[in-house]
């Protein structure tokens, strides 16, 4: 196969004709010598504003390869050699119990699956619903504000990635090809073939629903089991080696492998493994607000004439603070809702939410601020404590709902008093507050200070009639689980994994760390009989 890059052409002329077209001129040879295309990769080249491209990566089979690249001696045409994913099988140990995955998102998921395909035969456990339940308790909190504090937006099947956008990019680079075996996944189940390809991918939530109840029966069928509903609530440890685990805490399951793929909000687990000895280490994160803008005005900066004929635009911004402090927008949702993801009572949390096409009027991103054990202490719990103290505060400000206010307010420390409906998009009650009463002094002053940067990268979006949300606060894992070069812990048989762990940052990469676990098992136990 021949590869070649940098196949532009013009989004108003993106058609197969048009690539292939393109394709015999680059390679000086007809239409006629091509056996078969694949497209590797799909970009937007949206740097001059007057013409936008998208840049092709494609797989060209022709009548002879070899010859062709030859004779054309470019950088950007050669020789394919990529090789597909292998899961290695080489341990010798035998396994005496099957092993035990905690959590069911995409870390939990995968490594399921990779186990449950090479006849491992896991078992999951989940403290919350599975997809369908959990899809009606979640409506219901919307609705009602009764919270579920073990099946929401946090916590069940498919993680807190199932509430989200469903978005696939990730800065890991993939030379073992377990992303692009995570995303052949995706599609066998359900997902749509071009995130395979497109830069940015995205499944959206309403597809992603689907997806992940394909994916667990797909696990079932392979001999993998789940457990919904069952919380793991304490580990027995026997010669520094974990022997079993109990669950809602009235079960015995014995096992030699826990994979504790719990995710980044599992703070009452977090507590029982520092109590039960795992080496715990705090890791900072960030917190801010959700802001909200007319998806139009992000559309008309980023792709100006030519909004009208791409999918609702995206943007990533960064900022540093006079005080060193960075700024940045964070699980961007074009079309999408600002949704209530709070997991535990009398505290409340937001997050980004959209479906696969990206079609209400508003875009909502995190803009958060970094900060650290210089803000919270070096306790290796501090920043758990730190954001519960935080949620607290913004589920009484808020008086039980989320609080939100006008950028223009913001900056003059003034509760906002009345709000254009259509300007916002949200899943969950919401009252009108002041949010400087929320966040630290820091926090507010350090997004004061970028917002007015922001709006020079994009037009409007400092305006006065910008819509900001609180609390943002899970970003990321507050904690990491130490674990050593095999991915075990410093108790024998137990792999911290995914964004929880401290090892992800989004469902790719926790899909990615997930294979990781599953291969660093397979490399010491034997399959179970």
């Amino acid at each position: 196969m021949i590869r070649l890059r940098q196949v532009k052409v013009d989004i108003l002329k993106d058609t197969k004709e048009e690539i292939l077209k393109k394709v015999t001129r680059q390679l000086n040879i007809n239409k006629s010598d091509i056996k078969d295309l694949k497209i590797i990769k799909k970009s937007l080249d949206a740097r001059k504003k007057d013409q936008l491209f998208f840049v092709y990566e494609l797989d060209i089979s022709t009548t002879n390869d070899e010859k062709i690249v030859n004779e054309i001696k470019s950088k950007d045409v050669f020789i394919s050699n990529d090789k597909p994913y292998v899961f290695e099988k080489t341990g010798n140990k035998e396994l005496n119990n099957r092993p035990i995955i905690v959590g069911s998102g995409p870390a939990g998921l995968f490594c399921a699956y990779l186990l449950a395909e090479n006849n491992y035969k896991p078992i999951i456990i989940e403290r919350g619903e599975k997809i369908e339940d959990r899809i009606k308790t979640v409506e219901k909190f919307w609705n009602t504000n009764e919270l579920n504090e073990e099946s929401n937006v946090s916590f069940g099947e498919g993680g807190a990635g199932t509430f989200s956008d469903g978005k696939l990019n990730t800065l890991i680079k993939d030379k073992e090809k377990r992303g692009h075996k995570a995303f052949q996944i995706f599609v066998e189940n359900g997902a749509n073939e071009e995130i395979l390809y497109e830069q940015k991918p995205h499944i959206g939530t309403d597809n992603l629903r689907k997806i992940v109840k394909n994916i667990r029966n797909k696990i079932i069928s392979m001999g993998g089991e789940i457990l919904y509903n069952t919380k793991l609530t304490d580990i027995e440890i026997e010669n520094n080696k974990v022997k079993a685990i109990k669950v809602n805490n009235n079960r015995i399951i014995k096992t030699d492998i826990l994979v504790l793929a719990i995710g980044h909000s599992a703070r009452d687990t977090f507590k029982m493994l520092y109590e039960k000895g795992l080496t715990i280490k705090n890791k900072p994160f960030a917190v801010g607000v959700r802001v909200a803008h007319k998806q139009s005005i992000i559309n008309e900066s980023q792709y100006k004439k030519f909004a009208k004929y791409l999918p609702p635009a995206s943007y990533k911004l960064t900022y540093q603070t006079k005080a060193r402090r960075g700024v940045y927008s964070f699980c961007m949702c074009p079309g999408g809702y600002v949704v209530n993801a709070s997991s535990e009572k009398n505290r409340l949390v937001v997050n980004g939410m959209s479906n696969y096409k990206r079609e209400t009027p508003i875009a909502n991103s995190a803009i958060v601020v970094t900060i650290s054990e210089n803000d919270y202490g070096t306790n290796p719990l501090a920043g758990i404590k730190y954001q519960e103290q935080l949620e607290e505060r913004a589920y009484i400000i808020g008086k039980g709902q989320i609080p939100i206010q006008l950028y223009k307010d913001f900056k003059e420390e003034k509760k906002t008093t009345s709000i254009n409906e259509e300007s916002i998009a949200i899943k969950g009650h919401y009252t009108l507050s002041d949010l400087n009463c929320l966040l630290p002094k820091y926090i507010s002053d350090s997004i004061k200070e970028a917002m007015p940067f922001f709006g020079t990268k994009i037009k409007d979006f400092d305006g006065d009639d910008t819509v900001m949300l609180g609390l943002e606060s899970r970003t990321s894992s507050p904690v990491r689980i130490v674990r050593d070069e095999n991915y075990i812990s410093n108790i024998m048989g137990i792999y911290p994994c995914g964004e929880g762990a401290g090892y992800a940052g989004g469902i790719t990469s926790s899909a990615i760390d997930g294979i990781k676990v599953a291969e660093a098992i397979a490399k010491v136990y034997k399959e179970v009989k």
